[in-house]
């Protein structure tokens, strides 16, 4: 090969070593450049992906105060805290339109806690609670309010305005323009179908995405269910607490209130006064005029309670025509004054139909008249019945003095029972139980416990509560009847003891599945006399509590036992007994038998009226059940 030749061989591999390198350079150079808009793909989705996250983190926080029991305005924190927050808005929150003789105005539900709220509290110097902010004056807001359509604008100098129509035009425009606020948002939310409010959010975003538009529809909706929950559990405590006739709080309310101020009393050194109110011939109106006039007349009492009490105090409606009101940080005389302020503003009360009514108090103060909170109970409860003794219509202050508890009565008797030798119960049971009895004086209660622990020995579907229900059914059925004092307390022990003979007849006749043979019903016969002549009648303290427990299975008709009795010659404490008693367990499971409704109990009682029972007791124990008692 020539000279020329190897130049020329070399030239063309020079040239294939540099279109070689070129075209590798190009291949490089797309992949760079590929890399690059990947990496800023990647970069997008990556922020896409957090804002994802940091919606379904929002969303979560939503979830998660739907499953808790947070009261509504809880609810609503944390929804305009997630939200701006977690979704970089400015601030967020929550209002309702409200409209008085004034116009229509905002009123803010919640609000978000930041730097926003911080500089325009700053610049109107006073929170925005404590300022007037109008509504938004403008038919398409309230276009997309109607049609439930999210409306947005980016005229925040004329909303501003319109909102703080009185702040001046200088510290508006400050407001404006201090921030880097670009936009606002307003959602409309329901809740059960109804205009609940709007969610307002205002954004630094001069326009917000279609993206954000559809996360805030999902997101409104699950707001409207965080508030409707919200709202159902409150209305479900409210109703956990509230007495359904009065609209006052209930017995549970009542008794948890009294124990916390118990201790604070012991803590601070604070006495309480507690006023019990019992409304004076509550039968002679439900017989006179029916119980719906009745009705009326226990609501006339709740509501001189409602306009008489402070807002600290506690008021209740006990059960039936009894009431209570908690008075913390007051002495027996302020409980006077306060009892007397009552009593006349009841007896001033006319209602149509019925005229006037009146109503015998009692007063009693922790930390004078005693240190225990069930005997100061005891001791309003019997100085109420002092009032009714000496002709009703009057206040009257606890004496200790005077205390007789029918509990001393009911405990010396579980007691002398728990030493009876022949009583089927096991030796730990027994001691387990005394030691329950010695300890009344700080939880009396636990009298309460003994009586359902006896129970469930011959009974074990006996439903654990059952005795102090009982005790609060007999207690409204005897001020219905307006029984004497003694009467009533004799009552209340034959409550807790009229079964105790069920624990001497044989288990597996208690227990049978199957329907009784006569030689089997004949025995269960038995438990009444048993209870009086082998378990009681040894027990001194309570001979004259016998006859009624002896009698508690007499009917009305004169087809019960032991001595089939009828009618009026059944003692009128033993025939309370039995309508009790029946109620009872017919809402208990039975060995042979589902436990009943309170419906299905109360429909049955209906059709037992002058059969079992006379048509007196049971329309007054029906009308208990109905309005009173816990079960």
């Amino acid at each position: 090969m020539g000279f020329w030749d190897k130049i020329n061989n070399f030239k063309n591999q020079l040239d294939a070593v540099e279109s070689n390198i070129y075209t590798t350079r190009r291949d490089f150079m797309e992949v760079y450049e590929k890399n690059i808009q990947l990496e800023a793909e990647i970069k997008e989705r990556t922020a896409e992906l957090e804002v994802a996250n940091r919606r379904l983190v929002t969303v979560q926080h939503i979830w998660e105060m739907m499953n808790s029991s947070q009261p509504l305005a809880n609810v609503l924190d944390s929804i305009v805290n997630s939200l701006q927050g977690e979704l970089g808005y400015l601030f967020s929150c929550i209002i309702q339109k409200k409209i008085d003789n004034k116009g229509a105005y905002l009123e803010i539900l919640a609000d978000s806690k930041c730097d926003f709220a911080d500089d325009i509290t700053s610049i109107i110097g006073r929170s925005l609670y404590d300022v007037r902010l109008n509504w938004f004056q403008d038919d398409d807001i309230e276009y997309h309010i109607l049609n439930n359509k999210i409306y947005q604008s980016r005229d925040i100098y004329d909303a501003m305005n319109i909102v703080f129509m009185d702040l001046p035009e200088k510290s508006v425009s400050k407001i404006c323009n201090t921030t880097s606020l670009s936009s606002y948002l307003l959602i409309p939310l329901k809740s059960n179908g109804l205009h609940f409010g709007s969610l307002i959010v205002l954004s630094e975003r001069p326009e917000a995405t279609e993206t954000e538009l559809n996360f805030l529809k999902l997101f409104s909706k699950q707001i409207e269910l965080a508030i409707t929950i919200a709202n159902l559990f409150q209305t479900v405590k409210s109703q956990a607490i509230t007495d359904g006739l009065t609209g006052l709080n209930n017995r549970r309310y009542f008794e948890e209130e009294a124990q916390k101020e118990v201790l604070r009393s012991q803590r601070q050194g604070q006495k309480f006064t507690v006023i019990g109110l019992d409304l004076d011939h509550l039968k002679q109106i439900n017989d006179k005029f029916g119980h719906s006039c009745g009705d009326i007349a226990i609501k006339s009492v709740a509501e001189v309670l409602k306009t008489n009490a402070r807002s600290i105090d506690t008021a209740a409606r006990m059960g039936g025509e009894e009431f209570n009101l908690l008075l913390p940080g007051v002495e027996h005389k302020g409980g006077l004054v306060a009892a007397e302020r009552i009593r006349k503003a009841i007896a001033d009360v006319n209602i149509d139909v019925i005229g006037h009514i009146t109503a015998s108090i009692g007063v009693a103060t922790f930390g004078e008249h005693s240190d225990n909170l069930n005997e100061l109970m005891e001791l309003t409860d019997q100085a109420m019945y002092s009032s009714k003794k000496n002709g009703r219509n009057r206040v009257t202050l606890a004496n200790p003095e005077e205390l007789e508890s029918w509990q001393d009565i009911a405990i010396s008797s579980f007691v002398e029972i728990l030493k009876n030798k022949k009583m089927p119960i096991d030796k730990s049971v027994s001691e387990h139980m005394n030691k329950m009895l010695d300890k009344l004086s700080l939880d009396h209660d636990a009298l309460y416990t003994v009586s359902d622990m006896l129970s469930a020995l011959y009974n074990p579907n006996h439903r654990k509560g059952s005795a102090k229900n009982k005790i609060i059914a007999a207690n409204s059925l005897a001020k219905r009847f307006e029984l004497s004092k003694e009467d009533t307390d004799k009552l209340k022990v034959a409550i807790l003891l009229y079964d105790i003979g069920n624990m001497m007849l044989p288990k597996e006749i208690l227990q049978k599945r199957t329907p009784l043979t006569d030689e089997e019903t004949n025995i269960i016969k038995t438990h009444p006399i048993i209870a009086a002549k082998e378990i009681l009648k040894p027990i001194s303290i309570v001979q004259d509590i016998i006859p009624i427990i002896e009698h508690h299975h007499e009917n009305w008709d004169g087809t019960g036992y032991p001595d089939n009795r009828s009618g009026q010659n059944i003692p009128l404490c033993s025939q309370m007994v039995l309508i009790i008693d029946a109620y009872f367990a017919l809402i208990e499971p039975r060995p042979y038998r589902k436990a009943k409704t309170k419906e299905e109990a109360i429909q049955i009682i209906r059709d037992n009226i002058d059969i079992k029972w006379n048509s007196k007791i049971a329309e007054e124990f029906i009308s208990i059940l109905a309005n009173d008692v816990e079960v």
